[in-house]
């Protein structure tokens, strides 16, 4: 076969237009730092291309989203923060006239007024708003959420936002749950007045179906010593399996009395029931309150 001038010219020529045309495409991969420029450069690439933007896109607004709730949250720890501490300071004034030694009926009317600034206080937590939403109302946050007396008028909407594929997370604790106690799980509570670790006093099982059943579990503190913390010295001693073994830590009593059966505690009601025993100089009804604080300042810091 006889190669002509021509052929050769045309083979040149080819060559030289497809190095022109691949050293074109690296000078502009070059420029552009890219190496698929059209989804022509690279079908699959191009299509893992969209995808990724696609969840870059998606990724930015979900950080926006926990951006608004972070700081709606943030100023919510703040509020229930206050809450307890507000809470405390009534315990503490509540514990110096809960006897007769250092309290008359003066200085409980004095206390009272204090009691009834903290529940005014605490109605201002309950009606915080950052920007033009209120926190603790729920669904409801263009309105406060609660009266002067307490009165809840917001509901129980938690409002959830989106911060990844089909996950959501609530932004907000309904008023009807940080301050009325209001569908509290006992889980939360018994974790909180019993503590998990530790042995378990009585025989395996006990309780546990009284607790499932929301009946109160109550735990006897007044666990009996083991026989190594007495002389053995009576006739039960002889024989006794506990005899010499270490002892077993005393479980309290749970902290909660209302929270623990999951009602919750009314916060409101326990400062304005404080401050109605005080005015009265009811030295029993201030005892009794004791126990009515701690939960509410249990539940403060559980919601």
């Amino acid at each position: 076969m006889r190669i002509a001038d021509k052929m050769n010219f045309d083979q040149v020529n080819t060559n030289l237009g497809r190095n022109r045309s691949e050293l074109a495409e690296l000078q502009n991969q070059a420029a552009t730092q890219k190496r698929v420029n059209r989804p022509s450069d690279d079908p699959i690439a191009a299509a893992r291309v969209l995808s990724a933007r696609t969840d870059i896109s998606g990724n930015a607004q979900f950080m926006k989203s926990i951006n608004s709730a972070k700081s709606f949250l943030d100023y919510s720890e703040q509020s229930l923060g206050e809450l307890a501490e507000a809470l405390m300071r009534a315990k503490e004034l509540a514990l110096s006239q809960s006897n007769d030694a250092g309290a008359n009926a003066r200085t409980r009317e004095v206390v009272a007024t204090e009691i009834e600034q903290l529940h005014s206080q605490t109605v201002q937590l309950g009606n915080r708003r950052l920007g033009d939403r209120f926190l603790f109302g729920g669904f409801k946050t263009t309105r406060p959420p609660f009266e002067p007396n307490g009165a809840y008028r917001g509901d129980d909407g938690e409002m959830e936002i989106t911060v990844g594929k089909e996950a959501k997370v609530a932004m907000n604790v309904p008023g009807s749950r940080a301050f009325l106690g209001k569908d509290l799980r006992a889980e939360k509570m018994r974790a909180f007045s019993v503590p998990a670790a530790g042995p378990e006093v009585g025989a395996p099982g006990e309780g546990a179906s009284a607790n499932a059943e929301g009946e109160d579990a109550n735990i006897d503190a007044s666990v009996r010593a083991p026989s190594s913390l007495r002389p053995p010295t009576a006739a039960s001693d002889v024989g006794d399996p506990s005899f010499g073994l270490p002892p077993l830590p005393a479980v309290p009593k749970p902290l909660l009395s209302e929270a623990w059966s999951g009602k919750g505690t009314n916060v409101f009601k326990v400062l304005k029931d404080l401050e109605i025993a005080l005015r009265a100089n009811d030295k029993a009804g201030v005892q009794n309150s004791l126990d009515f604080v701690d939960d509410a300042i249990a539940q403060s810091v559980l919601v």
